[in-house]
């Protein structure tokens, strides 16, 4: 009889110490819905905000992610307590957020089309060389037979979930690419295109040929950088080695092709458990370090031998662009960890630098970058240098709020200015570069276009990160306008003049490699290449991040993250 009391008493206690943990963890799922509720209309909001507040909004779209997941965490213990909470309309709101709206599917569908056009004239005309020309229709081979274009494109047929196309150009890669050809290779180009866009395709496929043909690419420029200070000469010779410097830069290096191979051969040691890919690469940091000004602006021409700069132009376009590109990037690479923390202070000085040399225009105040040669300002902005918007935003979270938002706003009035260089043609397609006079706003300098990508480019970060469906207007003008005046049935050309109109007969790699894919990506959701888990190259191919400690050495066993993204955009459209 005690016994039995004493059992019932026990039981009554669970009882009451059930419901109240129950009553608690209820109490917790309320004000945790009320919380997200709130959170979710203010997120939806955001596009309303000024630019000052768009970091503000980065961060609150970080908060409700995390609400999210402790919303499915509380669910998932209340069910197991025996309390199942119908969510249904939660978890329904949650996912029509998450889908596309109708114009952007529409708009991400045309440009997958462009994409198809010009890869089936590619494929009938010019099949295993490195670029079509569509006038002729014909192959030339401007990058000693590599099949450049081909190469190239192998992480956009992926993404675009261009299966068969992928699957012809893989098989061609694993039969027919043969590297050992008596051609004196851009180590540059070669790089960015075909180490970059090989490694691309091993990380999204997980096919091993692609990381095979990546190292024996490497391995035949590897002696470029075989010099008294590490900083490389630019050219060799695939089959016979020789590097050197091409005469016309009076022996000098090339700044962006001497410093723009980092995120290649990192990522080639990372895959690779070799470590002299990464080893040679990062000297040239280490040497350029070594004497780097204090505004970060390095001239475009340094000498191989002493490894010291020569007096020569600094640009954030032609032959500067991309070494500051890669100093930011190179630390999202390696999870912007204490083993890379020295490029974020290299690229933070550089900006110091890059905004000494900001002008602005009347009558409408459009911002440009300058150049500068010794003391002398040079009122000219390149096409190429509309990288810099979407580079200023992708690092602009790296800083405190203030700072941010101030680096966002300029990326955002530069963004402007090259939409602008679009917008100021009777095509509506940018010329190569622009000068600034005394009273006006923008003249057309060179005046051809080449199908670049660098507006584009940055249009997809501005977007990212901001969420304003400006810039995809923006970049669909843009695409029509290659539409109306670049797309021929053989394919895509570029213009001989933005006024004219008159085409020349060059269908260039980066059109299939960067221009569509940052287009196509603009109009995707932002899950589709995650920048979290991805860094673009300055060919537009996708690396994964890897986590770098600079107190962990290569671990042969250490295997990088399987989980892929990417085809579920493609299959999707």
């Amino acid at each position: 009889m005690g016994k039995k009391s004493s059992s019932s008493s026990s039981s009554v206690l669970l009882s009451n110490s059930k419901n109240k943990n129950v009553w608690i963890r209820s109490n917790r799922f309320v004000l945790l819905i009320i919380g997200f509720v709130l959170l979710t209309c203010f997120f939806l909001d955001r596009q309303s905000l000024a630019r000052d507040h768009q970091v503000e909004v980065s961060i609150l779209n970080e908060e409700l992610s995390d609400l999210r997941s402790q919303l499915e965490d509380l669910t998932t213990q209340l069910k197991d307590s025996g309390i199942d909470i119908p969510i249904s309309d939660t978890k329904r709101k949650m996912k029509e957020e998450e889908e596309d709206d109708p114009i952007s599917v529409e708009r991400r569908e045309k440009v997958k089309e462009a994409m198809l056009h010009a890869w089936t004239c590619y494929e009938k005309y010019a099949w295993g060389h490195d670029e079509l020309q569509p006038q002729t229709r014909n192959g030339i081979d401007s990058f000693g037979g590599l099949g450049a274009t081909l190469v190239d494109s192998l992480d956009t047929l992926f993404i675009m979930g261009l299966h068969e196309q992928f699957q012809r150009a893989r098989d061609w890669i694993a039969n027919s690419l043969d590297f050992n050809k008596n051609y004196d290779a851009s180590v540059f180009e070669t790089s960015i295109r075909v180490v970059g866009g090989l490694l691309s395709a091993y990380d999204l496929s997980g096919d091993k040929i692609f990381l095979d043909k990546a190292r024996d690419i490497a391995d035949r420029l590897l002696p470029a950088w075989n010099t008294p200070s590490g900083i490389p000469y630019n050219t060799i010779n695939l089959a016979q080695g020789n590097p050197h410097n091409p005469g016309w830069t009076g022996g000098n290096s090339i700044l962006a092709d001497s410093a723009t191979e980092q995120l290649e051969f990192i990522a080639l040691s990372q895959r690779t458990k070799e470590p002299k890919y990464q080893q040679k690469v990062e000297n040239v940091i280490r040497e350029l370090h070594k004497n780097f000004p204090a505004d970060g602006l390095l001239p475009i021409y340094i000498n191989p031998h002493t490894g010291m700069s020569t007096h020569s132009v600094i640009t954030f376009g032609a032959m500067g662009d991309s070494f500051y590109e890669y100093l930011l990037k190179v630390w999202i690479q390696g999870n912007k960890t204490e083993a890379v923390k020295h490029y974020r202070e290299m690229w933070e000085t550089s900006m110091k630098g890059l905004q000494s040399l900001v002008r602005r225009t009347a009558p409408s105040s459009f911002a440009y970058i300058c150049e500068k040669n010794g003391n002398r300002i040079s009122d000219k902005m390149d096409e190429l240098a509309c990288f810099a918007p979407g580079m200023l935003a992708l690092g602009s979270f790296g800083y405190d709020t203030g700072e941010a938002s101030k680096m966002l706003s300029l990326a955002e009035e530069l963004a402007w200015t090259c939409y602008n260089f679009y917008q100021s043609t009777t095509t509506k397609l940018a010329g190569e570069n622009y000068f600034f006079h005394a009273g006006q706003d923008m003249t057309v300098g060179t005046s051809w276009n080449i199908l670049r990508p660098e507006t584009v480019e940055s249009l997809f970060y501005l977007w990212r990160f901001t969420g304003n469906k400006t810039y995809q207007e923006w970049g669909w003008n843009i695409f029509q306008a290659f539409e109306r005046n670049s797309r021929i049935e053989t394919g895509y050309v570029g213009l001989k003049d933005v006024n004219t109109g008159v085409k020349d007969n060059m269908m260039q790699s980066f059109f299939l490699a960067e221009t569509l894919k940052y287009l196509y990506l603009l109009f995707s959701p932002s899950s589709v290449i995650s920048l979290d888990e991805w860094v673009f190259n300055t060919e537009a191919h996708p690396l994964r991040i890897v986590t770098r400690d600079e107190n962990v050495q290569f671990d042969r066993q250490q295997e990088l993250p399987t989980r892929l993204r990417g085809r579920k955009e493609g299959r999707s459209g």
